[in-house]
């Protein structure tokens, strides 16, 4: 892709999410939302295959549909009440259809199904915005909302702690396997956003940095489906080694930064008296701790193949920028420590 096309794509993908971040009027925040969208559009169709085509077309319609729901929820919202302001929601029925309509957008369970298809047809690269980058703007929207609709939040949290937990199991595509990641995760954050907006803020902030390693590995092995992932110790030694540590960390397990979001989380539904909440949540935790001790066997503790078609490939050097990986991953695996310190700049 043409490099000024290219600034000129990413800087419209910057400039919509920032209009939605600073806006207070529901016309501005829809058309920061636009903008993000059709700005990302051209960078997922850029290697021209019938599979990123398709993708393209999934992604097009569900945020089209998700748009037109946030417009006319705020439309009517503004008819009933005389109010487009943000934080001036009262009516419950346009606040449940914005609900729904963010969360087609950043495709939390039951209406999770475009996501893990629009991401395996997708270089991983644009993946990695559309797993990360593009959650930021409805965020910021669901956070403004709260807590209007607390029943419905704690029913999407749950279904996508479920579900990201349990459609991971079957899968052998990584990219699948990480959008199945990416719906437990915004499971966890809706979860324990009507009670602690701050604890989903920092969910989400290590969810961004974990995702952002894991992506930053996969592309520096050209690594796509599981048994590709076997041949990564020849490309990368020190980097197969510390790669699990990562697939580790997105799971929660201790002593890694993934397990600081759901130890606060729970502990936080335990106090809001939601013990059971709290148990399906960690049950479900299990449930994405499998696949990712699956991807970190197929690592670590298999020796690729030598057919002609899986020949151990050449350790020949890389161009991608590795201080990005290195910084990422430095956080994903070093931060529980810091915890206190976070939990008290929380309660600020």
């Amino acid at each position: 892709m043409n490099p000024y096309i290219l600034a000129a794509l990413l800087f419209g993908l910057g400039l919509g999410t920032t209009i939605t971040l600073a806006s207070s009027h529901w016309l501005l925040a829809w058309m920061g939302l636009e903008m993000s969208t059709l700005a990302i559009i051209p960078l997922m169709t850029q290697n021209h295959h019938p599979r990123a085509v398709e993708a393209t077309t999934k992604y097009f319609l569900t945020q089209a549909t998700a748009a037109a729901m946030l417009l006319f929820a705020s439309t009517t919202n503004a008819w009933l009440t005389g109010q487009w302001d943000i934080q001036q929601m009262a009516h419950p029925l346009p606040v449940t259809l914005i609900t729904l309509a963010l969360a087609l957008k950043i495709g939390l369970a039951p209406i999770h199904s475009w996501l893990p298809e629009v991401l395996q047809g997708l270089d991983l690269t644009t993946g990695l915005i559309l797993s990360t980058w593009q959650k930021l703007a409805p965020f910021a929207l669901l956070l403004q909302l709260q807590p209007a609709n607390s029943t419905i939040l704690i029913a999407f949290g749950l279904m996508s702690t479920l579900v990201g937990g349990w459609g991971g199991l079957n899968q052998t595509q990584l990219r699948k396997i990480l959008a199945y990641s990416s719906i437990a995760h915004l499971g966890w954050m809706i979860l324990i956003l009507q009670f602690s907006p701050s604890l989903t803020l920092l969910t989400l902030v290590t969810y961004i940095t974990m995702t952002l390693s894991a992506f930053l590995v996969l592309k520096l092995n050209k690594s796509t489906n599981i048994n590709s992932l076997a041949t990564s110790w020849a490309k990368a030694p020190a980097l197969a080694a510390l790669a699990p540590l990562i697939l580790l960390s997105l799971g929660g397990l201790p002593p890694l930064t993934g397990f600081m979001p759901k130890w606060l989380i729970l502990q936080e539904l335990a106090k809001q008296d939601l013990a059971l909440t709290a148990t399906l949540a960690a049950m479900s935790a299990l449930l994405s701790l499998y696949f990712y001790l699956r991807l970190s066997y197929a690592m670590t503790l298999t020796i690729s193949p030598n057919s002609l078609a899986g020949t151990t490939p050449w350790r020949l050097q890389h161009t991608q920028l590795t201080m990005p990986l290195a910084l990422a991953t430095t956080i994903a695996l070093l931060f529980l420590p810091v915890t206190p310190a976070i939990v008290a700049l929380l309660t600020l």
